[in-house]
């Protein structure tokens, strides 16, 4: 019987340290750190509205926004992954002809390859600088704005991540499409 009851206080005491402690202890160092992101890196309009995350791609489909990459979850949070479908197989490549179809790719204009293919966990919030540049003259027709300025907006946003070690500069999806609203005063 005593040894049933040092058993018991073992296990309460820890799952209080190692649920309780270490996960209050995490909390409080990203608070401290990066409390940005330790809150889900949301992203709000000016009246406070929580609209998404940087970190997490959404579905964006009107003309006049940037389109992020493909997604094998449809975007949703809950469950990220790939599909597991096979490169050569025909579900994966009816849905690249679709997406290729979407943005109206030519053999002379030929689609980023990022922007028909789903990234790994399916939620990559970020395009490359040439996947966006490539969308400009859809977005530029749809809101009636010069292609430059556009060209312009989107190279102030780019960033390299990794800096010199990774040379090609990405571009948050939502953060874009929240400049171009900006931009023509759409909420």
């Amino acid at each position: 019987m005593d040894s049933l009851l040092a058993s018991i206080r073992i296990g309460v005491a820890t799952m209080a340290i190692c649920a309780g402690v270490y996960t209050a202890a995490v909390w409080g160092v990203a608070q401290a750190l990066t409390p940005a992101t330790a809150e889900g890196s949301l992203v709000a309009k000016p009246d406070g509205t929580v609209i998404g995350s940087s970190q997490i791609a959404q579905a964006f489909t009107q003309p006049g926004y940037f389109w992020p990459r493909p997604s094998a979850v449809s975007y949703n949070a809950a469950g990220a992954g790939g599909s597991n479908k096979s490169p050569t197989g025909p579900d994966l490549a009816a849905r690249a002809a679709e997406t290729v179809a979407a943005y109206g790719a030519t053999p002379a204009n030929p689609l980023p390859a990022e922007l028909a293919a789903a990234s790994g966990a399916g939620l990559d919030p970020h395009i490359t600088e040439r996947g966006a540049l490539y969308q400009v003259p859809r977005v530029a027709q749809a809101r009636g704005v010069p292609a430059a300025q556009i060209e312009a907006m989107i190279r102030d946003r780019a960033f390299a991540p990794g800096g010199f070690v990774t040379p090609d500069r990405i571009v948050n999806v939502l953060e874009l499409n929240l400049a171009l609203d900006g931009m023509s005063g759409k909420q």
